[in-house]
């Protein structure tokens, strides 16, 4: 699982007046992760208490947010102020056909028999990367990175 945090003890945020984000977590080494609104879905605990495909909050130049509704408040007893321990891991939220896309692309490049051969944690851990880009530009990028790696596994 790629996990982005770990049993982490975060702070649950109260700020009066911003709707769903009144209550929130910002989720910690999270800036770096691409992708618009809608494209970064994380599952996990908070404080024991499992989450599904909750939406990762995108903030510019910042750490991802995630909302606290209060299903989830009511259910771990814990109000703005609180520490909460969190787990959580990305989702995969690409559709098959790109998947599809990805795997076609190494076949041209013959590079399809080397990802094949790598352990299911690795072919995860490339593809991921190719998805949680924001652009088809830098998803581009990705794939070409991507064979490049796969070539030179080949040797």
């Amino acid at each position: 699982m790629n996990y982005i945090v770990e049993n982490e003890k975060l702070t649950l945020q109260y700020i009066p007046g911003n709707g769903a984000w009144t209550y929130q977590l910002i989720i910690p080494n999270t800036k770096d992760i691409k992708g618009k609104w809608g494209d970064l879905k994380v599952s996990g605990t908070i404080d024991g208490y499992e989450i599904k495909n909750k939406n990762l909050g995108p903030v510019k130049n910042s750490d991802k947010k995630l909302a606290v509704n209060s299903e989830i408040r009511n259910a771990i007893n814990k109000d703005g102020g609180d520490i909460v321990n969190v787990t959580l891991y990305l989702e995969n939220q690409t559709k098959n056909n790109d998947r599809f896309e990805i795997l076609q692309c190494f076949k041209d490049a013959n590079v399809f028999r080397v990802f094949e051969r790598l352990n299911h944690i690795e072919q995860t851990e490339i593809l991921n990367d190719i998805w949680t880009v924001a652009t088809d530009d830098q998803k581009a990028e990705k794939i070409i990175k991507a064979i490049e790696y796969l070539q030179n596994k080949r040797k």
